[in-house]
């Protein structure tokens, strides 16, 4: 597949009449976030979805997929990528001597495990844990995931159950843990996990199924039968 297009630079500000700052590379934190999914775009209309043949959009905000990385495996990094490797970094838990714990193992976890893997080693005992990232989004009990944090450990929430979670916060202040979140990463964390990808041969496990077989594929998604 070869890329073709136009670059236009949009000084006035129509195409793209939102004002970004590049000071703290979060793009895509700030308030006028617009999500994917069931937004509300700046006209009022709700967003569908990325699913697009062409788009106007800002210089700054175009990721390049480099060479090496396969279209079908590597498009997915720019939202499972991004999710688990931001916090790696953001949080300090990207570091070889660091002991780190997946919590859910689906298309989020495979790829933090990936990452982790290509900075640090994988262990699992009770409190040596530097940090956790649960990925998971539904309903699940985080005072075992405390347990197996060492002091100063840092629980971070990747995964967004639609329900609130409980949490008592003594066994924080016991072991001096940080608790935070993460969603995804501004355009510069995701140009460096791209080249991260690209360096390490990462890609995100996929099956590529033909169009008309979609609505049978989110039949097996809702009956959690898939590969």
């Amino acid at each position: 597949m070869k890329a073709s297009g136009r670059a236009i630079r949009d000084s006035s500000g129509h195409l793209s009449p939102f004002q970004f700052s590049r000071r703290d590379n979060l793009e895509n934190c700030g308030p006028k976030m617009i999500m994917t999914y069931s937004a509300k775009y700046y006209d009022g209309t709700t967003t569908y979805g990325g699913y697009l043949v062409i788009m106007v959009s800002n210089e700054h905000l175009v990721i390049k997929i480099l060479d090496n990385l396969p279209l079908d495996g590597g498009a997915p990094l720019l939202c499972d990528g991004i999710t688990v490797y931001n916090p790696l970094t953001y949080y300090g838990l990207d570091k070889a001597e660091m002991h780190l714990e997946m919590v859910g193992l689906c298309g989020l976890g495979h790829m933090a495990i990936k990452f982790a893997k290509a900075m640090m080693s994988l262990k699992f005992a009770m409190g040596i844990m530097n940090g956790i990232i649960g990925t998971i989004s539904i309903m699940h009990t985080l005072l075992p995931l405390i347990s197996f944090l060492k002091t100063h450990g840092k629980l971070v929430m990747a995964g967004a159950p639609e329900k609130l979670l409980e949490l008592l916060t003594f066994p924080l202040l016991m072991g001096q843990n940080i608790m935070g979140r993460s969603c995804v990463g501004g355009v510069k964390e995701m140009k460096e996990m791209i080249d991260f990808a690209s360096k390490h041969n990462k890609i995100t496990d996929i099956e590529l199924i033909p169009m008309d077989y979609v609505n049978t594929a989110m039949q097996h998604l809702l009956k959690i039968d898939f590969k």
